[in-house]
């Protein structure tokens, strides 16, 4: 479909080819001579047609010159419209970009926001794992000092020494004589008068009293449920209820009771009254009588 401003350009053009045609073709027809022309047409007609043919010649000038201007209108026209469609093109190109340009902004920095965040909690994860780790670290080595502690405590508290110093063993456990009423129950360490004479284990004083044929004598419980007895001393260095470490003094060697010299009688009692041999008992716990 032919747009308006094309079609009158058309008819301008038709028009115009036309006036050129009968200007040309009266130029080109054959001059009238004078003789002739004085035969056919008066001076007034020739005159009028003179006339008339440049009054075409101009028209058709005329038309041809708005023909041209609006041709060269139009163009520019449609020059302008398609430069304002091509800068309208653009400008939404641009805005098309720009927009583009801003979401890759914003989706990178949501991006970085979002490993930042789970950077941060990673290394709030890790410092929370190393601190956990620290933490059961130290808690472990707490309780393995405080084993340790225990250990030693409890070797400590199961500590022995032999019951006096400076002694020789004069009678034995299950020895047999004279001057027993039956078999020895003890182990007899002979020393001077006033020896001090310790409790071999720790434990509790049970008994610090005179007891006939052992003289002064002193029970020590122990935490094991073993009893441990001292006698013939001459004199108590505890009293019942007092406890006592390894070492402690209970007494002092004398000759108290049924004896024949100064010694302290001392026995191993198992749950406090099964009686058996100090020696290799004493042994058993690392000390050699």
């Amino acid at each position: 479909m032919q747009r308006p401003g094309r079609a009158v350009q058309l008819v301008g053009l038709t028009a115009a080819l036309a006036a050129a045609a009968g200007t040309a073709a009266a130029g080109l027809a054959a001059p009238t001579s004078p003789a002739s022309a004085g035969s056919s047409l008066n001076p007034a007609q020739a005159e009028a047609l003179s006339a008339a043919r440049i009054e075409r010649r101009d028209l058709g000038s005329r038309d041809m010159s708005r023909f041209e201007l609006s041709l060269s209108s139009t163009q520019k026209a449609t020059q302008e419209a398609k430069a304002a469609q091509v800068a309208k093109a653009r400008a939404a190109q641009l805005a098309a970009n720009a927009t583009i340009t801003e979401r890759r902004a914003l989706a990178l920095a949501a991006a970085k926001a979002t490993a930042a965040k789970k950077a941060a909690a990673a290394t709030k994860a890790a410092a929370a794992a190393k601190a956990a780790a620290l933490a059961k670290a130290a808690a472990e080595a707490k309780a393995e000092q405080q084993a340790e502690a225990k250990e030693r405590s409890a070797a400590t508290s199961m500590r022995i020494t032999l019951p006096t110093t400076g002694y020789h063993l004069t009678a034995h456990f299950g020895q047999g004589g004279s001057r027993w009423a039956s078999n020895h129950t003890g182990l007899d360490f002979a020393a001077p008068m006033g020896t001090p004479v310790r409790s071999v284990l720790p434990g509790e004083v049970i008994q610090a009293e005179f007891a006939g044929a052992y003289g002064r004598q002193v029970k020590v419980r122990h935490s094991d449920g073993t009893v441990t007895s001292y006698g013939h001393m001459a004199e108590f260095s505890v009293n019942v209820g007092d406890v006592v470490a390894a070492g402690t003094q209970v007494g002092a060697i004398g000759m108290s009771g049924n004896t024949t010299g100064p010694h302290v009688h001392f026995e191993v009692l198992l749950g406090g009254s099964d009686q058996v041999d100090p020696e290799p008992w004493l042994r058993d716990h690392g000390v050699n009588p």
